[in-house]
């Protein structure tokens, strides 16, 4: 059974859809007594990093999440749930984040070229940099759906997946049992489908 972390900036419907989809029991909370019942966690997100991150410390779940992580319990940040696990973010202005995966959420301006959209929306190929269970039934080259305008920078030793646009940016993630999307599962089609049973299985 799966957890979705509900703290009020999550792409909810779309993730119970999908995991409905895929033939998997989940359920949303926000009480972090409810989600510890659960066998993993996902920690879904869209918006500004400083708000969400105030949101999670005001609702307890910051301290919980870190907690659940320190015990082995599987987890899955997507998009700016991604962004949250790492040490910080430098969107409008510096703002911590769980530490969780070693790196710095940055601009991804300074990573493409000038005159390329920002954000980068719509779907773009992975290209793998080690092996990760997320992508066992996935091949190399497939397309998911991305829409970021901040990226993951100084996290090699946990990159799992890269895309090209225009620059590398990191598409996904994985320490030990914590793992990161930047691009929406949930909008990937049979790709994300795919990447969501996997981690169900876990």
């Amino acid at each position: 059974m799966t957890g979705i972390i509900d703290y009020g900036v999550g792409n909810l419907f779309s993730l119970q859809s999908s995991f409905a989809a895929i033939g998997e029991t989940c359920f949303v909370s926000g009480n972090a007594e409810k989600l510890r019942a659960a066998q993993r966690l996902i920690l879904p997100g869209v918006g500004a990093f400083g708000d969400a991150a105030g949101k999670l410390r005001e609702s307890g779940l910051f301290d919980f999440i870190l907690e659940e992580a320190a015990s082995g319990k599987p987890l899955l940040g997507i998009c700016l749930g991604m962004q949250l696990l790492f040490d910080r973010s430098f969107e409008y202005g510096e703002h911590e984040g769980l530490g969780l995966i070693p790196g710095e959420v940055r601009p991804i301006a300074e990573a493409i070229p000038e005159g390329l959209k920002i954000p980068h929306i719509g779907w773009n190929a992975l290209t793998y940099t080690r092996p990760s269970a997320l992508f066992k039934n996935v091949p190399e080259g497939s397309h998911v759906y991305f829409v970021h305008s901040y990226h993951a920078a100084l996290c090699d030793p946990s990159t799992t997946a890269v895309t090209e646009y225009g620059g590398t940016l990191t598409a996904a993630v994985e320490r030990d049992n914590v793992f990161g999307c930047q691009f929406h599962p949930e909008k990937s089609g049979r790709v994300g489908l795919a990447i969501l049973r996997a981690f169900a299985a876990l």
